[in-house]
């Protein structure tokens, strides 16, 4: 098991469309992956579990991850989540 932190820089967070492309790369990984943020935590291959962390630009997160190719799937969702998600900053 790993984990690892990142801060959100896209301007609305971890709002629906980014949401969804995070969970659709988390998906590609055979490890469990969740995220933390603050006291909350999350199936990163839920969407529904991605949103309920109400997560903002600026806010620390971890995502921990577990199974055969957790360090590939920490590497690259950090990478996505600190690039903003796709949406820019």
């Amino acid at each position: 098991m790993q984990q690892r932190t990142v801060t959100l820089t896209n301007k609305l967070g971890l709002h629906a469309r980014p949401a969804a492309a995070f969970v659709q790369k988390a998906n590609q990984f055979q490890a469990a992956i969740s995220v933390r943020a603050g006291q909350k935590e999350a199936n990163a291959k839920s969407i529904l579990s991605i949103l309920a962390l109400g997560a903002r630009q600026g806010d620390t997160i971890t995502i921990v991850a577990d199974g055969p190719d957790e360090e590939r799937a920490l590497a690259e969702l950090c990478a996505f989540l600190a690039a903003g998600c796709g949406e820019g900053n």
